[in-house]
């Protein structure tokens, strides 16, 4: 290989490194908003099973006026 063939090959390696951890670093913030979202799910889930009569709702069944 030639001289030039072998330092177009490292740069583009080096760009799609760069991209690699870009992604990386993407994947990790959106794994962390999933876990916090999951965390709120819950919570509301909890905050709704406290309240009386809405085991009804809950169950997706259509409230009385329906």
């Amino acid at each position: 290989m030639s001289e030039e063939r072998i330092t177009n090959l490292e740069i583009r390696y080096s760009h799609q490194d760069d991209f690699l951890e870009q992604l990386n670093q993407i994947v990790v913030e959106q794994q962390k908003t999933i876990e916090r979202l999951e965390k709120e799910l819950i919570d509301i889930k909890r905050s709704l099973n406290s309240f009386p009569g809405e085991e009804r709702l809950l169950k997706n069944e259509k409230p009385p006026h329906y």
